[in-house]
């Protein structure tokens, strides 16, 4: 009796290790077959799942509002309008940002005219600052020059 029990014992572990080790090779491609259709369905019920969660979901807001509204004209309250602000904010995408006019365009020129960078004078011509660099990086590329030789 107790080899019948040590033999049914043994040998359920020992079926289910030969399917999973050993198996036919030849049912692969049925296999990827049976995942891949298997995945489709999946996908398939998940998005079903959503629709029916979306749709449950308007339905309890129209409910939500039309009670809402019953309690509005029961105690005669105006229901608020939502305000929409138009905030002038910047376009993520430059392109399809809006052209400026001619105007615009000339006062942006006239602004950087009258940039520190110049000192400030546009009849001046070039300003104090933008002359002292220009001469330092002169200056430098004499010296690099000078250094450098080319064989």
């Amino acid at each position: 009796m107790a080899a019948f029990i040590a033999k049914q014992m043994v040998g359920n572990q020992l079926s289910a290790v030969k399917g999973a080790v050993g198996g036919d090779g030849g049912d692969d491609e049925t296999d990827k077959e049976k995942e891949e259709e298997a995945e489709r369905e999946r996908q398939e019920a998940i998005r079903e799942a959503e629709e029916r969660r979306k749709e449950k979901h308007r339905k309890m807001e129209e409910e939500r509002e039309k009670m809402r509204q019953e309690i509005r004209d029961k105690y005669k309250i105006m229901k608020k309008e939502e305000v929409v602000e138009q905030a002038p904010q910047e376009e993520p995408n430059p392109l399809m940002r809006k052209k400026k006019t001619p105007e615009e365009l000339a006062a942006e020129a006239e602004q950087e005219d009258l940039d520190d960078f110049t000192n400030g004078d546009p009849s001046a011509g070039k300003g104090k600052l933008k002359n002292s660099i220009e001469t330092q990086v002169n200056e430098i590329k004499t010296q690099i020059e000078g250094k450098c030789s080319l064989q």
